[in-house]
């Protein structure tokens, strides 16, 4: 077995940049294997609790859970570092290109009062 660590995203990340992001992956399980929720299984927990908000469509993998503030909606959570993710290994763009995606069309995005939660991650 080499010692040259598999890098994620289909080689786009190097030096310091993959550094970041292999750490990132590793605290999410990304590289475990670790299973998604399935559309079908967000929607079942919301109906379990009697609760309704607005998820996005192709992220599911994403999802990591949902807010709850006093007399505010319930809000869907995603993982911005796992939406960047979904957007290079599912859709084929570069870093930069999932990104610069993201941060128009998904953060950019104004849906109305139950607008997703898009988590970014803090990296010091």
């Amino acid at each position: 077995m080499s010692d040259t660590p598999k890098k994620p995203f289909n080689d786009v990340f190097v030096g310091k940049e993959y550094e970041d992001w292999k750490a990132i992956g590793e605290q999410r399980g990304w590289e475990s294997g670790a299973k998604a929720p399935t559309r079908q299984e967000i929607q079942e927990a919301l109906e379990a609790g009697d609760e309704t908000t607005l998820l996005m469509d192709g992220f599911d993998e994403a999802f990591i859970g949902w807010s709850r503030r006093i007399n505010e909606p319930l809000l869907a959570v995603y993982d911005y570092d796992a939406i960047i993710k979904v957007c290079v290994e599912r859709d084929g763009m570069d870093f930069e290109e999932a990104v610069e995606y993201v941060d128009y069309n998904v953060i950019g995005a104004w849906v109305g009062e139950q607008t997703p939660i898009i988590v970014m991650p803090f990296i010091h």
